[in-house]
């Protein structure tokens, strides 16, 4: 009999992942992870980190598993709160979802399933594992979901090799609607909640607050810029960049105050993100305002009405060479190589056909079609069909 821990969030797609192992016949211990101690962040009263907690214990008595709860705050605040604080200040939007689950579930939480004697990691992703021999070698594969409503590979695209050889994803090959019938037959308290939407196991979190433990807020200006000026500023950088059709593509464009006009105040830039609608509090255009750009050393947000915006639209990415990452080793592109793939730069887009130019500095992403809110510091994804191969740090 292996023994797998699963990482029991409260939820139910954990709890039936739990359940499905029991069924198949693998020793089973259920372990929820307590990631943070702060409430004066979370946007609920209660506490939900004790309601999940809660609600994974009685799951697990159902279950007839062990369970325990592991404390693993001071890592959670050391790798991701502060590496999104630091992101945030230099004007990037980072992807705690993702980190925490290459930082945390499959590094640090797996270490500690691993020393009580577990074979493998399980969770409740939407999301397969298949493997396939390479050179006599086994190689993993990190499929999509089937249910491609859930498909939740992206949030795995920083994982490695030895880590999908030690994970397990029961709820992949299922839908979620069968996912929450499971539940209810068995009756786990867990069946109709509903999905968590928060940082990665801290809860509901208001994110301009929870920055602002750190990043004390300053009043700038917001700036609209007119489709025609950005049009016209895209012009000047092929002029710059002449030689290299690539850069030119993944370059953003650089505003100053002069290209438009003042139509409000932020508390701010680094609160903010590329493509974002709410929270700028400035009426009376005919169409809503979207941020196109921030400077956090001027504390400038620059501003353009409409989603068709061009100010919104790049048509390639490029992925710094520390900050990409391989899936599928035996796959990655040397100097000089392309391949044509489909890649996401954000969960739930559907995916976009794309090609991939691999230089010595890194690694460009080039779209067929024109992408908006291309956001640094979000995690770029690529797959061969339904296989997610390697993903990088939008730069």
């Amino acid at each position: 009999m292996k023994r797998v821990v699963v990482g029991l969030s409260g939820g139910v797609d954990s709890s039936v992942a739990a359940y499905l192992l029991k069924e198949q016949g693998y020793e089973v211990i259920g372990l929820f992870m307590k990631n943070w101690h702060d409430d004066s962040v979370t946007i609920s009263n209660e506490c939900p980190w004790l309601e999940d907690s809660n609600d994974a214990m009685i799951v697990a008595e159902k279950l007839g598993i062990p369970f325990q709860t592991v404390d693993l705050s001071e890592q959670y605040k050391e790798r991701i709160v502060d590496y999104m604080f630091n992101e945030y200040e230099q004007g990037r939007t980072p992807n705690p979802d993702v980190l925490c689950n290459r930082e945390i579930k499959f590094d640090v939480f797996m270490k500690i399933a691993l020393d009580l004697g577990a074979d493998y990691v399980a969770t409740g992703h939407y999301c397969r594992k298949e493997v396939t021999e390479v050179n006599g070698e086994p190689v993993y594969r990190l499929m999509a979901g089937i249910d491609g409503n859930k498909d939740q590979s992206y949030f795995l695209c920083q994982l490695s090799q030895e880590q999908l050889a030690k994970a397990l994803f029961p709820v992949g090959e299922l839908t979620k609607p069968e996912v929450r019938q499971i539940a209810a037959e068995n009756e786990l308290i867990t069946a109709d909640k509903k999905d968590s939407q928060g940082l990665c196991f801290i809860g509901k979190v208001r994110l301009p607050e929870f920055l602002q433990q750190k990043l004390q807020p300053k009043e700038g200006v917001i700036v609209e810029v007119t489709a025609e000026e950005v049009l016209q500023k895209q012009q000047e950088k092929q002029q710059i960049i002449k030689d290299d059709v690539l850069a030119n593509k993944a370059a953003k464009l650089s505003y100053s105050p002069e290209d438009g006009k003042v139509v409000g105040k932020h508390q701010g830039a680094h609160y903010f993100t590329i493509g974002q609608r709410k929270g700028l509090g400035v009426g009376g255009t005919v169409e809503p305002l979207f941020v196109i750009g921030t400077n956090v050393e001027d504390n400038v947000i620059y501003t353009g009405q409409g989603k068709d915006h061009p100010g919104l639209y790049r048509e390639a990415l490029f992925i710094r060479e520390h900050e990409l990452h391989w899936v599928r080793e035996d796959l990655a592109l040397k100097e000089g190589e392309t391949m044509e793939v489909l890649a996401r730069i954000r969960y739930r887009q559907p995916l976009q056909k794309a090609r991939l130019h691999r230089v010595e500095s890194g690694l460009y992403v080039e779209f067929e079609q024109p992408q908006s809110a291309i956001t640094e510091g979000q995690f770029a994804a690529f797959y061969l069909e339904d296989e997610l191969i390697g993903s990088g740090v939008i730069s």
